[in-house]
């Protein structure tokens, strides 16, 4: 019995479009946000989210800082596009729990705290996190990175008394 070669084609083509949107719906295993200044500010770097186990683990590497610590938050809009930051919302926090620090039992899932610059600007943080999520309904990705200007005191609701905001990245999906 010979196959159409039309029948074959279709058959061809189910299966591509098959496979192919079972690959996409893979769950991420990695995201990123590229930060980028806000207006009057030298601030960039880039913020990574990698899925390990049942937690994120962040790394960031940032320049352009005064020395010292700033707050370091994910934002509830994935919208950079103000010149001052602010179209990215306030912090995120799908659970509407308190502002808090990175290890308070309740926090908002985007309080991560401050990262430190040392003398020449330059920050890096490593740590791992067991809010955060690259996946459902809070998930992070298409929110944003925001890197405030002064401090985050911890306790200050609702975003901790950070200040202006000198960076702000929007999180993708990033290559594994």
């Amino acid at each position: 019995m010979k196959i159409p070669p039309l029948l074959i084609s279709v058959l061809v083509a189910v299966v591509v479009a098959l496979v192919g949107s079972s690959a996409m719906a893979a769950d991420p295993s990695k995201a990123i946000a590229v930060l980028h200044p806000t207006t009057g500010n030298n601030v960039s770097g880039t913020v990574t989210f990698t899925a390990a186990g049942d937690s994120i683990k962040v790394v960031a590497n940032i320049t352009g800082l005064t020395p010292g610590k700033h707050g370091f938050h994910i934002h509830e809009f994935g919208d950079c596009s103000s010149p001052d930051g602010k179209a990215a919302g306030g912090h995120f926090n799908p659970t509407n729990h308190q502002h808090g620090a990175p290890d308070a039992s309740e926090r908002h899932e985007g309080d991560l705290g401050n990262i430190e610059a040392d003398a020449s600007g330059n920050a890096h943080l490593d740590i791992t996190d067991k809010i955060l999520k690259l996946t459902g309904a809070e998930s992070i990705i298409g929110h944003s990175v925001i890197v405030h200007e002064k401090a985050d005191d911890l306790k200050s609701q609702p975003t901790g008394d950070a200040g202006g905001r000198v960076a702000c990245g929007v999180i993708g999906i990033a290559k594994p």
